[in-house]
């Protein structure tokens, strides 16, 4: 950690870092593509009692995430360094995208 970057102990302090590492409109639309497809494929192991997939829901969410922050946000995703944080960010962020508190 660089003497620049800020240490959160709270997710209400992290959040708008989050945000701000978000501020590419493709990255976010990449996190809210796939947050909403785990949250299908959640249903679908669900109903369909195969457990074996949930394997797939972190390759899910966090391969789209991930492909954005690489090819469009151009910056490290923190999950890196805040991985239960940011996971939290996703959930929060996709919830006030899909209430419109936030614009993609």
């Amino acid at each position: 950690m660089t003497t620049k970057e800020k240490e959160y102990k709270t997710f209400k302090e992290f959040y708008p870092f989050y945000l701000s590492e978000h501020q590419n409109s493709v990255c976010r639309l990449l996190h809210i593509v796939g947050t909403s497809l785990v949250v299908l494929v959640l249903i679908f192991i669900l109903v369909k009692s195969n457990y074996k997939l949930l394997l797939l829901l972190p390759i899910i969410g966090y391969g789209f995430a991930w492909f954005g922050h690489f090819l469009f946000e151009k910056n490290r995703p923190a999950s890196f360094k805040y991985p239960l944080y940011s996971f939290m960010g996703d959930w929060v962020m996709w919830w006030q995208v899909l209430t419109l508190k936030i614009k993609l």
